[in-house]
């Protein structure tokens, strides 16, 4: 399977929200860009992590209002986070080990490289099996 590296190269590039941005902004972000979860950033510092489920849960679940309420107040604030020495399997482990969809890899000095959500990572293992099937129908076949 391709390095962590190579997955988070190949994402979009990497957009975020503040925390003292509203709900709204952040759900207008999650449409335009096509995503489920946004990084909070703070000064550059990674502070959470707004997702879809945290508006669905926090939001109109309490009956509060995306346009009055900010990012900070709803946020996921305690985040598991990888660096590129875990492995795809590594990472969907921990996935379900703590429930989360969308995992931030961060770098050597704790800076977020980017994001990587389970469908990146089914993805990639789809990929893989595929090309494993694809050697062994051609090795039965030759």
């Amino acid at each position: 399977m391709r390095p962590l590296k190579q997955l988070i190269d190949a994402k979009r590039p990497l957009v975020s929200v503040g925390p003292d941005d509203t709900v709204f902004k952040a759900l207008t972000q999650l449409a335009e860009c096509n995503i489920g979860a946004l990084p909070v950033m703070d000064k550059g510092r990674l502070v959470g992590i707004f997702s879809e489920r945290d508006y669905a849960r926090k939001i109109i679940l309490m009956g509060k209002a995306s346009k009055d309420t900010l990012v900070r107040e709803i946020m996921s604030d305690k985040v598991s986070c990888v660096t590129l020495d875990e492995t795809v399997e590594e990472c969907m482990a921990l996935m379900t080990e703590k429930h989360v969809r969308h995992l931030p890899v961060l770098g050597a000095s704790n800076e977020l490289l980017g994001i990587l959500s389970i469908g990146d990572l089914v993805k990639e293992v789809i990929s893989e099996q595929k090309f494993t099937i694809e050697q062994l129908v051609h090795y039965i076949q030759n």
